[in-house]
């Protein structure tokens, strides 16, 4: 029972949680993502640009994120599995489990370049956030126009024909792109159809999931620093222990010399 205890005390509950934290979002983002920008290529080939050519730089570019998130997906399970290891490693109830703790230059170096990476991913993720948050925008555009035709025909002020919503303002497929735009009932049956109502709530879950993730690699951020510190300390702890055992060790030979000498006396 005391070594199941001891066993607990072992982990490490914050680096834990982080990594729970960052698997979650990362999945939750690479997941959804992907399925919501294949049902966004759908959208605009049936909808908006019926001309392949017209779209064809968006749908590589699309294709090569998706790509990117494949590799995403695979940098931070590995990644994060490596924090928790570290974070395994430099507690301290693993001193109390496996006895003295020595730290090494080394090691001191290793804990201060996660804590610098971790630093970079984080700011890189703060922009992954900012990016997914513009599909969100667009979509919500596109539903609140539709929610606007449906108010307007149910009060019967002005014809629904003439509100529309241009995807070509948005940059995302040129101006010479036909229709290119959706007016009135057309864009209501848009906006009932399963690949709009799919790929709105997937990027709304995309976005989450990428804020999720800095989250996590704010907390990772901290425990690592907390970490450093932790291993700084020891080090000079190790060290003044060094020095006290050579102290020791030559006071024990000065009185040996001296018991050798008063014998030799006598």
């Amino acid at each position: 029972m005391d070594h199941f205890r001891q066993c607990l005390g072992g982990v490490p509950y914050a680096s834990l949680v982080a990594t729970i934290l960052c698997f979650s979002g990362v999945a939750l983002f690479c997941g959804c993502g992907h399925v919501a920008l294949t049902g966004t290529v759908s959208i605009l080939e049936q909808h908006f640009s019926t001309n392949a050519s017209d779209h064809a730089l968006l749908s590589e570019v699309i294709q090569l994120m998706q790509y990117v998130i494949y590799g995403i997906a695979s940098f931070f399970f590995l990644y994060g599995i490596i924090l928790l290891a570290e974070g395994f490693y430099t507690t301290s109830a693993v001193k109390e489990l496996h006895g003295e703790f020595k730290t090494t230059a080394c090691g001191r170096c290793i804990s201060g370049m996660f804590v610098f990476l971790t630093y970079v991913l984080g700011v890189a993720w703060l922009g992954v956030f900012g990016f997914s948050a513009v599909p969100v925008f667009m979509f919500y555009n596109i539903w609140s126009t539709c929610e606007a035709i449906k108010t307007l025909q149910t009060n019967m002020t002005v014809p629904g024909d003439q509100i529309c919503v241009d995807i070509r303002q948005y940059g995302i497929i040129p101006w010479n792109a036909v229709p290119g735009k959706a007016c009135g009932p057309i864009l209501e049956n848009i906006c009932n159809t399963n690949e709009f109502y799919m790929s709105y709530h997937l990027f709304i879950v995309a976005c989450a999931g990428a804020g999720a993730t800095v989250i996590a690699l704010i907390h990772f951020l901290m425990i690592l620093s907390s970490n450093w510190a932790y291993l700084k300390d020891a080090s000079k702890m190790q060290a003044y222990q060094d020095i006290k055992a050579k102290e020791e060790q030559e006071l024990q030979d000065i009185q040996s010399r001296s018991k050798e000498q008063l014998n030799s006396f006598t």
